[in-house]
């Protein structure tokens, strides 16, 4: 694991494997940003010459290496591009993509030292966290991370800096954590072995962790869990993951799909979309990822996280187009899709989430292609029967750097939904607007008064393109951070 640290040396006298800087492109050429002092002076004035000579232009993702001149400890200098320099400033993603580039370059270097200006230190310590992640559980031979980053700034902000690194260090375990749930392979990643993963997680920070297995969900009455786990020889499980904070004012339930994996059940997806479908459960590594964290930032709110589990297989006792299954708390749904099972188990996990009376309730789901189609493979989009709490977390999100977009809740969808001629419900609807129509599903089992939100993050929730910033190919832990900037609102008062 990759140690994070801070330091107030100065660039040239600490002793590291590489120094990185970062460059931008400016209205006359390239710009050496803030925090490169010193490596500027030991190029004698002549870096941003020699940089632009060497073919750098301060891009966003761009990375150039160049031997150091005496005056500085370290034997390489990275160059990192941190896009267009406005007035000197750079934001807090940009200066987390820039970090998370120079972690990715420098896989496998001893000790990083980031030299990038300190507009926000908790920006790059996450960002070269997050972009030193490597996923090598089934390779006999992966190229090891970064073994050391420090942070540098200025006496002036160091204590503060010491508490931005310590916070920037949960968010980036706790969403590498997430990742590596996505990343693991379906036959080791099943509903028994991610509800013992919970366990030991809770065990280790002091949560309260429940698992309800096959038999207490029949006894229950969970039919959307049992009725998708059918069709697998690994049954299902509800998970609940439950933090509480002595002075909390205010309780939240987080609720994540955990298919893990997807093939369609009897409604089989064609050849080509399978290869994927371990990652159907990015929004249960998400809740549960971001509750873990809430609980080491010692958050002052309770929060709790449903992780809804099945696996969803073709099989003689699968489910079938046509069966009708009654939900928990009493519903019935008609099954016209079993490949649209991942409302049907968040619908029983927001039926019992409610029964404790969160004041919200936010559900995160790889749920529709219709949401890709909408918004693309980089934003996820934001559904809420209360249109404050939809803005609040579409803020939430651009405050943290995640891209999202708030989508309506049309009454005239629901229509098709309600028309099944044998049971209370069906579980699809309209083609047209997919994504809205499984947005006012999952609305149906919210219990009245309380205000709740979807989250759709099938789009970012799982990286098929080549890395980016501080993005892995692979999983991404989408939505982690929007939780639980949305839990610090809460806990204050926002």
């Amino acid at each position: 694991m990759t140690a994070l640290s801070v330091s107030t040396s100065s660039a040239a006298s600490l002793r590291a494997d590489v120094l990185v800087i970062g460059v931008a492109k400016g209205p006359k050429g390239l710009i050496v940003a803030a925090g490169a002092e010193a490596v500027v002076e030991a190029f004698e004035g002549k870096l941003a010459e020699v940089l632009t000579t060497l073919g750098a232009t301060g891009a966003e993702g761009e990375a150039v290496k160049l031997p150091a001149p005496a005056g500085l400890k370290a034997p390489l200098v990275l160059a990192v591009g941190l896009g267009e320099a406005a007035d000197g400033a750079f934001g807090a993603e940009e200066l987390r993509k820039a970090a998370g580039v120079a972690a990715r370059t420098l896989a496998g270097t001893k000790k990083v030292a980031l030299a990038l200006p300190t507009d926000d230190v908790e920006a790059v310590a996450l960002g070269a966290l997050l972009g030193s992640y490597a996923f090598g559980t089934y390779k006999a031979e992966s190229k090891a991370p970064v073994a050391e980053l420090v942070v540098l700034t200025d006496r002036k902000g160091s204590k503060d800096a010491k508490a931005a690194v310590e916070r920037a260090t949960v968010l980036g375990e706790e969403m590498n954590r997430a990742r590596d749930l996505v990343n693991t392979a379906p036959n080791d990643l099943n509903p028994k072995s991610f509800a013992t993963i919970a366990q030991a997680a809770g065990k280790e920070h002091g949560l309260k962790v429940e698992v309800l297995d096959e038999k207490a969900l029949t006894k229950g009455g969970f039919g959307g869990l049992l009725g998708v786990g059918n069709g697998s020889t690994n049954p299902p499980r509800l998970v609940k993951v439950a933090y509480t904070h002595p002075k909390a004012k205010a309780s939240l339930a987080f609720v994540g799909k955990g298919i893990t994996y997807d093939s369609g059940g009897i409604s089989l997806k064609p050849a080509g979309h399978n290869e994927t479908m371990k990652c159907d459960m990015a929004g249960a590594a998400a809740v549960f990822a971001a509750v873990v964290a809430a609980k080491r930032l010692g958050l002052q709110v309770n929060v709790t996280a449903w992780l809804a589990l099945a696996e969803n297989m073709p099989s003689g006792t699968a489910t079938r187009p046509g069966d009708v299954l009654r939900m928990y708390g009493g519903k019935t749904v008609e099954v016209l899709n079993t490949d649209a099972e991942g409302r049907l188990v968040l619908a029983d996990a927001i039926v019992r989430a409610g029964e404790e009376q969160p004041d919200v309730i936010v559900d995160v789901a790889t749920l529709t292609g219709a949401m890709v189609l909408a918004l693309g493979n980089r934003t996820f989009g934001v559904m809420a029967n209360d249109d404050a709490l939809r803005t609040q977390l579409h803020e939430a999100a651009g405050a943290v750097g995640e891209a999202s977009w708030p989508m309506p809740l049309p009454a005239d969808l629901r229509k098709g939904m309600v028309e099944s001629t044998i049971a209370d419900l069906a579980n699809m609807g309209e083609r047209m607007g997919g994504g809205l129509v499984a947005g006012l599903f999952l609305k149906e089992f919210v219990a009245e008064g309380i205000d709740w939100a979807h989250i759709d993050i099938a789009g970012p929730a799982f990286n098929e393109g080549g890395p980016f910033g501080y993005t892995p190919k692979g999983g991404t832990a989408s939505a982690v951070r929007t939780l639980v900037r949305f839990a610090e609102e809460t806990a204050a008062g926002k």
